[in-house]
């Protein structure tokens, strides 16, 4: 595993031929700022809820699409986009689904009715689908080697504190704001960014070699269709666990297998054929790809919820505003967004192994949360968990970009979006499932006095998550290290052999 990290590998056969492009780092700097606004808007609106049922007057069931509804659009959006940037072009559909997020931001902040809110909400949502995927297929694009692991640790970087700083910056533009329309510049926040980055993605982006003009049927609908519909009931009764009472809503998950089942059979029919299949199932005979997509999900699973419950205790547990709320989990994301950078030079040496030990110290860090707020009970928990959030987070940092660089080492370029979109949904579906699993735990402890005691349970839910995907990891370092023996004794028989 380490090797293919390390090397360019059968991933770098579709590279442009006349060697870098001497504006990557520009571009990847572009890349990087877009990435970072599609995944801070999955966490930033949390604390500006309650500003939003305020200003609009919203009730608990839109609020409850104002989040879902992004995070739905967005994982159903992220397949087809990668393949809709391999076959048509990544530059073009980055610029699209960057003018679409833009545009959707500005409906957003200026959103007069709940209604309104949540079609802006989904508008934006399917708009970070469009652009997410293309981010990782440039990445695949424009680097090989060792660039390759430290772009992606760098896009690492942005995953993890985006996600963990949205909090924090919600909490201080709704502080600055006011509370009435504070929320709105949640949004409106959007808008220098994304029109800055929509000039330079138009001059600094390179276009995509493989790249086509292609028919809407070459684009494989009907695939599209059974997957999205897929994707769309599964996620489903995860994101409405709390708004959708009874246990009907869990049909959908029967319904959810027979949708992707049939997708698989369908894709399995297009290879080979004229239909370019959304989706090259042959990407899952690859060890290092199919590991790595189970492992990301099972940990953002475990991953996102910590925010969460985290936020819900201490705002609305111990009575912090969402300024403090934020602070109190800046540690994680000031430890994450160290650690990825590191990790994503040290992968290209380390492997697998690393990532292995990322995971052992996110369970570690978040016992140790658990720990801090039994010892320190009332409003000081938010100091006392500083230092095991600290701790989770730097491990953090070695699991999500390091994995991804070895999910995707063996693809070839000319599927990276598609490839990265698929991984990409293994985030989001993870999300979905972690937080529906750890709040309904977490609910269910709520009591007058039992706040710490639920925050309790949901972290030991949230670290069972985390060892599911560390034992994933440590089976791919074992079967990596006994298909290299193999390897080695097939070695050593051939130079024993008579010639």
């Amino acid at each position: 595993m380490a090797r293919s990290a390390a090397q360019p590998g059968p991933a770098g056969g579709d590279a442009a031929p006349d060697g870098p492009d001497p504006r990557r780092w520009q571009a990847l700097a572009v890349c990087l700022v877009a990435g970072f606004m599609t995944l801070l808007d999955v966490s930033i609106v949390n604390v500006a809820l309650p500003s939003i049922r305020e200003g609009l007057n919203t009730p608990e069931s839109d609020l409850q699409w104002v989040l879902s509804g992004y995070a739905l659009a967005f994982g159903l959006f992220l397949i087809p986009a990668g393949r809709l940037g391999d076959a048509r072009g990544r530059r073009a559909v980055f610029m699209a689904g960057l003018a679409l997020f833009t545009l959707a931001s500005a409906a957003c902040g200026a959103a007069q009715s709940s209604l309104w809110l949540v079609i802006a909400r989904l508008v934006q949502g399917i708009a970070g689908g469009l652009i997410s995927p293309q981010i990782s297929a440039l990445i695949q694009q424009m680097f090989s080697g060792r660039e390759r692991g430290r772009a992606f640790g760098m896009f690492g970087t942005v995953v993890g504190i985006s996600t963990a700083v949205g909090p924090l910056l919600g909490g201080l533009l709704i502080q600055a704001a006011g509370p009435e329309h504070g929320w709105r510049w949640v949004f409106y926040v959007n808008l220098p960014l994304g029109v800055v980055c929509l000039l330079l993605a138009h001059r600094l982006l390179p276009d995509t070699p493989s790249a086509t003009r292609v028919r809407p049927r070459d684009l494989d609908p009907f695939g599209v269709l059974l997957l999205g519909t897929g994707v769309l009931a599964l996620l489903l009764p995860f994101v409405q666990a709390q708004q959708w009472p009874g246990n009907t809503k869990w049909l959908l998950l029967v319904l959810a297998a027979a949708l992707l089942t049939a997708f698989v059979a369908w894709e399995s029919r297009c290879t080979g054929g004229r239909v370019q299949p959304v989706l090259d199932l042959s990407l899952f005979r690859l060890r290092s790809y199919w590991l790595g997509c189970l492992l990301i999900l099972l940990y953002f699973a475990g991953f996102t919820s910590i925010f969460f419950v985290t936020t819900l205790y201490l705002q609305s547990g111990l009575g912090y505003s969402a300024l403090l709320a934020g602070l109190a989990i800046t540690p994680f994301a000031l430890g994450s967004g160290f650690a990825a950078a590191v990790g994503g030079r040290l992968v290209g040496r380390f492997g697998r192994p690393l990532v292995v030990a990322g995971l052992a110290m996110v369970a570690v860090g978040l016992a140790g949360t658990a720990l801090a707020v039994h010892l320190v009970p009332g409003r000081g928990a938010g100091w006392a968990m500083a230092a095991p959030l600290l701790f989770a987070g730097l491990g953090s940092g070695l699991v999500i970009a390091p994995n991804q660089t070895l999910t995707l080492a063996e693809v070839p370029v000319r599927q990276a979006g598609s490839a990265g979109g698929t991984l990409q949904t293994g985030q989001r579906v993870g999300s979905a499932i972690g937080i529906a699993a750890v709040g309904a735990v977490f609910f269910a402890q709520v009591g007058p006095d039992g706040w710490a005691d639920a925050y309790d349970h949901g972290l030991i839910v949230s670290v069972a998550f985390v060892l599911a995907a560390l034992i994933v990891a440590v089976a791919d370092v074992g079967a990596g290290r006994r298909g290299r023996g193999r390897n080695e004794r097939q070695d050593t028989d051939a130079t024993r052999s008579p010639a």
